[in-house]
């Protein structure tokens, strides 16, 4: 009897190892790793997920940036499980080699994991390229035309309130109307017809 529960025991404690053994370690869910290419593009890769797992590498390069998505399931890779940090470093090691992290890379590869089934490989499902400045391009081109749009009403404004300078002089009320009256009629009795005005104009003169 005692015997029994002896070997019991030894089985019960035999399985409980084997399964400490086949669980996984904590994976670096949502870590992100920095580097450079062997251009000196900057670049960081960030992971995700569980079973599946998505790599998303992004990229700047001379005014150019760049990104490109991975996924695989490494967690049926023993190796990965016993240490996933280790795994994406030598994958970060691996880009570090190459002039563009996201060119000539469709299916990601570790020593650690070469004998591992092909679903374990972190596959190339989606990249894009774009300028960096792009988004800068259009907010300054929308801001100028902004702008001018403003000088232009600004200006508009400004030649709305200059004085506008008399071109005939005002006739004067009063004594001046009287005279003018006057002269008219005095240009009227002492010169001919054609030159009443000129007349009118210098007996206006003399007479203040």
């Amino acid at each position: 009897m005692k015997s029994f529960a002896l070997l019991f025991l030894v089985v019960i404690c035999g399985m409980g190892g084997l399964g400490q053994k086949l669980k996984p370690k904590k994976r670096s869910n949502g870590e992100e790793i920095n580097f450079r290419t062997k251009t000196k593009d900057v670049c960081t890769m960030s992971m995700s997920g569980d079973e599946e797992m998505k790599l998303r590498i992004e990229c700047k390069s001379q005014g150019m940036s760049y990104w490109c998505e991975f996924t695989g399931k490494p967690s049926v890779c023993r190796a990965f499980r016993n240490n996933p940090k280790i795994y994406w470093n030598q994958i970060a090691v691996e880009l570090r080699k190459l002039p563009h992290a996201c060119e000539s890379t469709q299916v990601l590869k570790t020593t650690m994991c070469q004998k591992a089934p092909t679903e374990a490989l972190m596959k190339q499902i989606a990249a894009g390229m774009e300028p960096e400045d792009l988004a800068n391009q259009d907010k300054s081109v929308q801001k100028t035309s902004t702008s001018m749009r403003g000088a232009g009403k600004s200006s508009v404004k400004k030649i709305g309130k200059l004085p506008i300078l008399p071109l005939i002089r005002p006739t004067q009320h009063g004594q001046g109307s009287e005279n003018e009256t006057e002269a008219m009629k005095l240009a009227r009795e002492h010169c001919w017809e054609s030159l009443h005005g000129f007349c009118s104009y210098i007996i206006g003169i003399f007479r203040g």
